[in-house]
């Protein structure tokens, strides 16, 4: 009877594999992505329109491309966010009164 030890599989004496290495290679590059205030943004789209995003993608990263473009889509789709309820309000469709005179109250005598 033979006894079978099981091997570490570290037999170059180097630590780390490679799946490890690739792993903290990829985190680097995305910290160093985070602190230049970039965002990584997965969308699903049709197959038909992945190359208009791709090309919109790249035009928005593009440094020279990057404030005509986004100009454009802003003017094109509008602000997607509006700033506050207000806005809100004042941004639908239907013709809302939203300011009104301020009252103090009634006086008291005490």
């Amino acid at each position: 009877m033979s006894l079978v030890r099981p091997v570490s599989g570290i037999l170059t004496g180097k630590r780390g594999s490679v799946a490890n290495k690739q792993t903290l290679a990829v985190r680097g590059y995305r910290d160093r992505l985070k602190r230049g205030g970039w965002v990584r943004c997965e969308v699903k789209v049709r197959r038909d329109d992945v190359e208009l995003i791709r090309t919109v993608a790249t035009a928005l990263r593009d440094p020279d491309r990057h404030a005509a473009t986004r100009a454009l889509l802003r003017d094109r789709l509008g602000d997607p966010r509006p700033r506050g309820f207000k806005e809100l309000l004042a941004s639908c469709p239907v013709d809302l009164d939203i300011d009104r005179p301020r009252d103090l109250g009634r006086d008291i005598e005490i």
